[in-house]
């Protein structure tokens, strides 16, 4: 069987689209961590809070710093508290990546209908 290595340097093409690839993962990942996470800041909800009021702020602001929407559902479990913060730890690991399922199940534990 041959090395992994020695076929790559057989193969200058394959070698320069794996770089490519992984090169682009970490444009990706630098221009994430700047623009959505960086500019993304929402105090934490405090038991005073209206869920749902808080939920709609959350969604508003989210909106307006442009946080690319594969990532609601794991701020928006960050920064609840309480009942709120019980029903995202009991979803799944793909429930808890879904925003709506997780506004879902925050508001239903809430007893609050959409």
């Amino acid at each position: 069987m041959e090395d992994p290595a020695d076929v790559l340097g057989q193969n200058p093409q394959a070698l320069a689209q794996i770089l490519n690839s992984q090169q682009q993962m970490l444009d990706w990942q630098e221009d994430w961590l700047q623009h959505s996470l960086a500019s993304f800041k929402m105090p934490k909800m405090t038991k005073d809070d209206d869920p749902e009021v808080y939920i709609e702020a959350f969604e508003w602001h989210a909106l307006m710093t442009r946080l690319d929407k594969r990532y609601w559902a794991s701020q928006l479990g960050a920064l609840v508290v309480g009942k709120a913060q019980a029903a995202y730890r009991v979803l799944s690991r793909d429930d808890a990546q879904d925003y709506e399922h997780v506004k879902e199940a925050i508001l239903y534990r809430l007893e609050i209908k959409p």
